[in-house]
C-alpha cells in the first residue's frame, strides 16, 4: 500500500502524513527533507543553489546530514525550493524515493510530486492545501513557538511573500511541477485546526481503501 500526500509549503501535509503513517502502522518518508539536505549541503560547500552542477554535487550528502537541526530552518527551506527546480537533482533523488515507496508493508510519502511522479500508482493520493494567508500564519506561529524570534521580530508579511515565492517556483518549474494528480483527493485545511484536518484525512483514506 502506497499513500501519496502532496501539497504546497506550510499546508500541513508533513504533520498529517507522519500521523497517518503512525495511525496505519506503516513507514513514513518526508521527501522534502531530502531536498533540504541537498540545499543545506550546497550551503556547507559554499556552492550556488541556482547552479545545476553545484546542486547535483550536493546530492551526495552524507546520511547523517538528515539529522541536522538546520534542515528545518526557513533559510534551508528556501535553498531546498531553489535546488529542486533542477531536473538533475530530481532524477538523482527519484530512485531513493521510489525504493522507499515500494517497500514491503506499505509507506506514506509526502512531498510535491509524489502522486504525479514518484508514485503515480499510489493506492491513495491526497493533495493538502490551504490559503496563502493561513499557511503563512502557521509558519509564523511555528517559528515563534520554536523561539526563532518573537511575534514582533518576525514580520508576517515577509513570511507571506516567501510562501508566494516558493509556490511560484514549485508550480512553474519545468520538471515535476507542484500540482494535484488528476485522481487525488483535494483537502483544503484553511478553516480547520490540526486535529480536525487529520480526522478529515483519516476518514478520506479509509473510504478510499475500502473502495479499492
Amino acid at each position: 500500500m502506497i499513500i501519496a500526500v502532496d501539497g504546497p509549503t506550510a499546508s500541513g501535509k508533513g504533520t498529517i502524513a507522519k500521523r497517518l503513517a503512525q495511525h496505519l502502522g506503516i513507514a513514513y518518508l518526508d521527501t522534502g527533507l531530502l531536498y533540504r539536505a541537498v540545499g543545506r549541503q550546497v550551503a556547507i560547500s559554499e556552492g550556488d543553489p541556482d547552479n545545476p552542477a553545484d546542486a547535483l554535487a550536493a546530492c551526495g550528502f552524507p546520511d547523517e546530514l538528515l539529522q541536522d537541526d538546520n534542515l528545518r530552518t526557513e533559510a534551508t527551506g528556501g535553498l531546498a525550493s531553489r535546488v529542486s527546480v533542477h531536473p538533475e537533482v530530481r532524477q538523482a533523488l527519484f530512485e531513493r524515493q521510489r525504493a522507499f515507496a515500494e517497500q514491503p508493508g506499505g509507506a506514506v510519502l509526502d512531498g510535491r510530486d509524489i502522486g504525479t511522479v514518484i508514485a503515480p500508482d499510489a493506492d491513495v493520493k491526497l493533495f493538502i492545501t490551504a490559503s496563502v494567508q493561513a499557511r503563512a500564519r502557521r509558519r509564523w506561529l511555528e517559528m515563534v513557538e520554536k523561539g526563532i524570534g518573537t511575534e514582533d521580530e518576525i514580520p508576517l508579511i515577509e513570511i507571506e511573500k516567501d510562501v508566494v515565492q516558493r509556490d511560484a517556483r514549485d508550480i512553474n518549474r519545468k520538471d515535476a511541477p507542484l500540482k494535484a494528480a488528476p485522481d487525488a483527493m483535494i483537502i483544503d485545511t484553511t478553516e480547520f485546526d490540526r486535529e480536525a484536518a487529520f480526522e478529515m484525512v483519516v476518514e478520506a483514506v479509509h473510504e478510499a481503501l475500502n473502495k479499492a
